[in-house]
């Protein structure tokens, strides 16, 4: 109390309470008034934005663009990248070998597996080639099997002239083949090959089961055997001892015997050739005198070429045969 008989003043007085207040909401209406001149201002530049006209071609590409045009061009940039990096590094192959087997896989799954393969006409390849051939395998579904592509794989394979594919659902393929037929043995440059009639290259090596083939050399020889190799076959007296028809120049043929001799046939009227050289070993059995060609080439006169030792054993006869000089004689 003080000396009144009065409570004294406290020390906290209730007047520092009112300024504190007083200020707190002054402050508070000093904050809105900045965030509603914040807002104002972003509201009028929105205004200005909007106000603002694009450039004439933006305006063009915004009327006339699908909506999203910008996100399918993103896209399409994107992918045409990703391809491009898969062909640049030689992964195109692998990539479309993982498509197809993602989709068989599918499509195996389905039912379309294939479960049973027929193949006829096969005679020198066997099936698991001729599927090789094809380009069919274990994960190859029958309902994505292109039979079309099936089919020009085969007939690429020299010894296939031609083919038939089938596929029959749900799951068989049938494979009809026309293989073409071993029919002699070529050498060229010192290399043998085995060809067919019209002269297809069917294998570049010589197997066992084709050594009895007739052999044809010399270039073009594959192409002209078929015709030449069947006019001999008339005259068993030549054909039967010849080991090889030499194709020259590719104009005509030599036949090489097998003992050696050679047979130098003309380019043209071959047949009369043979004719007479089969006469002439069947009257004169000229392939068993000692000689070591036969030339028939002019049309009007055959000339024999006399082995070494038979040309000085009618030289050394004609001496002999020579009339003696008499003595005075001049």
């Amino acid at each position: 109390m003080d000396g009144g008989g009065r409570l004294a003043r406290s020390k906290r007085s209730p007047r520092p309470r009112t300024d504190l207040k007083l200020a707190a909401i002054g402050a508070g209406k000093l904050l809105r008034a900045f965030f509603a001149s914040l807002l104002s201002s972003a509201k009028a530049r929105r205004a200005a934005a909007r106000n603002v006209q694009p450039p004439r071609f933006v305006e063009i590409l915004e009327r006339r663009l699908p909506r999203r045009a910008g996100l399918i061009a993103t896209f399409l940039l994107l992918a045409t990248s990703a391809g491009f990096g898969v062909v640049k590094g030689g992964h195109l192959e692998h990539v479309l070998a993982s498509l197809g087997d993602t989709r068989n896989a599918w499509a195996n799954a389905a039912g379309f597996r294939i479960t049973s393969v027929v193949i006829g006409g096969r005679k020198q390849l066997t099936q698991d080639e001729v599927l090789a051939i094809g380009g069919v395998n274990g994960h190859s579904s029958l309902l994505f099997l292109n039979a079309a592509s099936v089919r020009e794989k085969l007939k690429a394979n020299p010894w296939i002239s031609e083919a038939t594919v089938l596929k029959l659902y749900p799951g068989e393929l049938r494979i009809d083949l026309v293989e073409r037929k071993a029919f002699a043995l070529w050498q060229k440059d010192g290399r043998l090959s085995v060809i067919s009639e019209d002269g297809a290259v069917l294998e570049p090596y010589v197997s066992r089961p084709f050594l009895t083939l007739p052999l044809v050399v010399g270039k073009g020889a594959e192409t002209h055997a078929k015709d030449f190799l069947a006019l001999l076959s008339r005259y068993p007296q030549v054909n039967s001892l010849t080991k090889a028809a030499i194709f020259v120049g590719e104009r005509r043929w030599n036949l090489r015997l097998n003992d050696g001799l050679d047979i130098r046939l003309p380019e043209s009227d071959v047949g009369n050739a043979l004719a007479t050289l089969s006469a002439l070993d069947r009257d004169d059995h000229l392939f068993s005198k000692d000689i070591v060609a036969v030339d028939l080439r002019l049309p009007d006169r055959l000339v024999v070429q006399l082995s070494d030792d038979a040309a000085k054993a009618r030289e050394e006869a004609l001496k002999k045969k020579e009339p003696k000089k008499k003595v005075g004689d001049a």
